[in-house]
């Protein structure tokens, strides 16, 4: 079996802020629109505390069960990629980026119904408010 493309999927944007600045920006966004942030996970910071260095990463984790359940209901994969994730991360030469999977992307992967996208649509404005 031959593997899909790393970025399969993916959109990334650059960011003008630091990645503690756009992570707070994207909790901010989070719950003024009610939205549950689940996890904030630090890939970088647990790094640390194994000894090793990696550029600031981290990843949020969230959703609103009303727009999600739906598609996990039509197709009940879908939970493997859902609740939605946002990762901010800081390459090599100080550069971040702001990179989600795409709506479409997930209903062509796992099949639910063409008209649940716009449940899961919301990433992308969350993404680019955050980033801007």
């Amino acid at each position: 079996m031959t593997p899909l493309p790393a970025d399969e999927g993916i959109i990334s944007i650059p960011s003008a802020h630091s990645v503690d600045e756009t992570v707070g920006r994207l909790q901010n966004f989070l719950q003024a629109k009610g939205i549950k942030l689940f996890a904030l996970v630090d890939h970088s910071g647990e790094a640390a505390t194994a000894g090793l260095h990696m550029p600031n990463t981290k990843l949020l984790i969230f959703g609103n069960p009303k727009a999600g359940t739906p598609l996990m209901l039509a197709e009940p994969t879908a939970a493997i990629d859902l609740p939605l994730k946002i990762l901010v991360a800081e390459d090599a030469y100080g550069s971040v980026s702001v990179s989600w999977i795409d709506p479409a992307w997930l209903q062509q992967r796992h099949g639910f119904p063409p008209e649940f996208v716009s449940n899961i649509a919301a990433i992308r404005m969350l993404a680019e408010m955050a980033a801007e």
